[in-house]
C-alpha cells in the first residue's frame, strides 16, 4: 500500500510485486508493465480525490471501451468508490440512470468520453455540466495532504450513514439492466463477486499469465466487465482495441465473441494467435465451431446473466445442445422449468440511491425468469418465461425457433414475434437477416422436419436495419417494426420488459 493509504487492496499490486515487468495492458497507442500500470492508476486515484470522489462515492462512467475506462474503474475500486457504467445514449436516458443512482442533494460524480459528450445537444451538454460534477482526469495532482484532508473528510461523512447504506462501500460496479416496470435496474457487485465469476470459469476454461484476452465486448455490459477480472485474476494481459475486430484481434489468444463475428474472422482466413474463444448467443453452428477447431480454436459456449456476475454454466461446445454444466462458485436449480440461481457470484443487490434493495427470496434463490431443462447434467435454455405464448393450446418459445432458424446456412439472425390470430389465438411470424435473397430459401420446407408442424412460423419477413443499442438486438425495436410496417398482423402485448 503506497503512503499516502489511498489504495485498497488490489490484485495489480500483487503482480506489479511478483511480476513488474511483464506486459499488463495493450492499448491501440501504448503497452504497460504491471508497473507501469499500478503508477498510472494510482496517479489517478489521487486525481480524482482531489476532485472530491471518496469511499463510497459513486462515479457514473458514459463511454464507449477504452484505456481511460478501465484504468477510471480501476482507480475507483482503489479508492473504494463505485463505478457505474453506462453506455453512451441521449442525455434524457442518462437522466434515468442519474435518478436511480443519486438522491436528492447527493453529488453526483460523472466522467463522458468526448464521443459520447458530442452527441448530445447544446442544451444538454449545458443540463449535464449544471446538474452534475464532471471529472477531469487530467487534473494536475493534488499533494497527500490535500488527498488524505478530502479522504478523511469523506469517511466521516460516511460515518454519518445508517447501516443499510455502510453496506454499500464494498460495491465495486454498477451495470444497468431492464426492470419489468421499464425504469433501468443498477445492479451492484462487489470485486469479490466478480473475482469468484471469473475463478469458477477458469477453473474449467485455461487462460494463463502469458495469455492476452481481447476487451471485445462493451464494458458497460456485465458480459464486458467479466473479461477485465479474468484478466486481474489471473495477471495476464489485457488487450483493448479500436473497435476494428480483424485488427484488434492479433496478438490475443482469449476473446468473447458471438458467432458471426468469428465466422467473419475465419473467413477472413487472416494469421490468428487465438486458442479460446467463449461464444455468446442462444445456438451456435456446429459447422463454425469445426471450421474454428480445425484453425486450432477451441470454441466454449455459455449461459449468464447480469445479476450472477456473467456466465453462469459453460462447456466446450459439441453436438449437444445445450449451455453446459454448472460453474464454481455458483448454484442452479429449476423450479417448474424455469431457472433460479445462487451462489457467491450473484450481485448483493439492486443499488437505489444509497440503498441495496435484495434480488434473492428468503431461501437466497434469484429468478432469472428465464426457462429450461437438465439434459445428462447439462443446462438447455429454452427460452425466456416472458417470451412464451400459447398457439392452439400448445406452448411455444420464441428461442425455440429462433434457434432453428439461426442453424440455417444462409440466415446470420433471426427473431420471432408472436401475433394475434382468429383460429388459434396467437402465431408466430419471423424477421430473418440472411446473406441471400429470402425467397431461395424456402423456409417453411427446411423447417418441415426439425419443427413441430405448429411451431413454423406463418410469415417471414426480411429484418430491418436498426441502430443497436448494446449487444443484443432489440426484441421492442423489431415489434415495433412489425407493428408499423406490416398492418395485416396484430401485434400481441408484450410484457412491460421486453427489450
Amino acid at each position: 500500500m503506497k503512503a499516502d493509504n489511498l489504495c485498497q487492496p488490489c490484485l495489480w499490486h500483487t503482480w506489479a510485486s511478483t511480476r513488474p515487468e511483464a506486459i499488463a495492458l495493450v492499448t491501440a497507442k501504448s503497452e504497460y508493465t504491471w508497473q507501469a500500470l499500478v503508477e498510472r492508476i494510482h496517479r489517478l486515484a489521487r486525481v480524482l480525490a482531489a476532485q472530491g470522489v471518496s469511499e463510497g462515492a459513486v462515479v457514473t462512467v458514459v463511454s464507449n471501451n477504452s484505456p481511460d475506462v478501465v484504468m477510471l474503474h480501476l482507480a475507483c475500486i482503489q479508492l473504494g468508490a463505485i463505478t457505474a457504467l453506462t453506455m453512451p445514449q441521449p442525455y434524457q436516458l442518462i437522466q434515468e440512470n442519474l435518478r436511480v443512482l443519486y438522491g436528492e442533494g447527493q453529488r453526483q460524480f460523472v466522467w463522458s468520453s468526448d464521443s459520447a459528450i458530442s452527441g448530445f445537444s447544446e442544451q444538454d451538454r449545458q443540463r449535464l455540466f449544471t446538474d452534475c460534477q464532471i471529472l477531469n482526469l487530467q487534473a494536475p495532482v493534488a499533494s497527500s495532504a490535500s488527498c488524505l484532508a478530502r479522504r478523511d473528510a469523506g469517511r466521516r461523512d460516511a460515518e454519518q450513514r445508517d447501516t443499510e447504506q455502510r453496506d454499500t462501500e464494498k460495491i465495486a460496479s454498477i451495470v444497468f439492466t431492464s426492470g419489468s416496470s421499464g425504469v433501468p435496474k443498477a445492479v451492484a457487485h462487489t470485486q469479490e463477486q466478480h473475482l469468484a465469476s471469473a475463478r469458477g470459469l477458469l477453473a474449467v476454461l485455461s487462460f494463463q499469465q502469458h495469455d492476452c484476452w481481447l476487451l471485445s465486448l462493451p464494458i458497460y455490459h456485465v458480459s464486458g466487465l467479466s473479461i477485465l477480472y479474468r484478466w486481474l485474476s489471473v495477471g495476464a494481459c489485457l488487450k483493448i482495441g479500436s473497435g476494428q475486430l480483424e485488427q484488434d484481434i492479433q496478438g490475443a489468444t482469449h476473446a468473447s465473441l458471438v458467432a458471426t463475428q468469428l465466422k467473419r474472422l475465419l473467413d477472413h482466413r487472416q494469421p490468428l494467435q487465438l486458442s479460446h474463444v467463449l461464444l455468446g448467443g442462444s445456438d451456435v453452428p456446429l459447422p463454425l465451431c469445426q471450421q474454428a477447431r480445425d484453425s486450432g480454436i477451441e470454441t466454449w459456449l455459455g449461459y449468464g446473466i447480469t445479476e450472477a456476475a456473467s456466465t453462469v454454466t459453460a462447456k466446450p461446445t459439441d453436438g449437444i445442445a445445450s449451455a453446459g454444466r454448472v460453474l464454481p462458485n455458483r448454484q442452479v436449480q429449476l423450479r417448474n422449468k424455469r431457472i433460479y440461481i445462487a451462489g457467491d457470484t450473484l450481485a448483493s443487490g439492486y443499488y437505489y440511491q444509497g440503498l441495496l434493495i435484495p434480488l434473492v427470496d428468503e431461501q437466497g434463490w434469484f429468478d432469472s425468469k428465464d426457462v429450461g431443462q437438465w439434459v445428462d447434467g447439462e443446462l438447455r435454455i429454452t427460452g425466456r418465461a416472458d417470451n412464451q405464448f400459447i398457439s392452439g393450446g400448445e406452448n411455444i418459445h420464441c428461442e425455440e425457433i429462433e434457434a432453428v432458424l439461426n442453424r440455417h446456412p444462409d440466415i446470420r439472425q433471426s427473431l420471432v414475434i408472436p401475433v394475434h390470430s382468429a383460429e388459434y389465438g396467437v402465431r408466430p411470424v419471423a424477421l430473418i437477416d440472411s446473406a441471400s435473397d429470402q425467397s431461395a430459401l424456402q423456409l417453411p420446407l427446411w423447417l418441415a422436419d426439425k419443427l413441430t408442424r405448429f411451431k413454423i412460423p406463418d410469415a417471414f419477413f426480411p429484418m430491418p436495419q436498426q441502430p443497436q443499442t448494446g449487444i443484443k438486438l432489440s426484441r421492442k425495436a423489431m415489434r415495433e417494426w412489425l407493428s408499423d410496417n406490416q398492418n395485416e398482423y396484430q401485434l400481441m402485448n408484450a410484457p412491460e420488459n421486453v427489450k
